[in-house]
């Protein structure tokens, strides 16, 4: 029995031994993979600043398109929650209009 528990206690440590160490590379990994090699390291400029690194137009290009993408997506959302709100009006007894309207509390 001695050697059993011996066994799973190795297990168990091994285990979580492994899954720490391969954490740990996986989120080295991961990072680099990421970053592309183009990570700036953060590092003081002479007038006390810390150089984030400038965008350059290619950088603001794909911002803004992120930007107009978003936004698109967004309208496309608020019609369809509108279409909803339109189904649904009727439902439960509530009127279209009833959200517009101050409540009998607000008076």
């Amino acid at each position: 029995m001695s050697q059993q528990d011996s066994f799973v206690g190795g297990f168990l440590l091994g285990t979580l031994v492994g899954g720490a160490l391969g954490g740990v590379v996986g989120a080295l990994a991961a990072s680099r993979i990421q970053s592309g090699g183009k990570a700036k390291p953060l590092r003081p400029k002479a007038d006390g600043e810390l150089a984030f690194g400038e965008f350059d137009d290619t950088d603001e290009d794909s911002i803004e398109a992120a930007r107009l993408g978003l936004e698109a997506k967004i309208a496309q959302l608020n019609e369809a929650i509108d279409d909803v709100r339109q189904q649904l009006g009727g439902i439960n007894g509530h009127s279209e209009r009833s959200w517009e309207t101050p409540s009998r509390l607000d008076s």
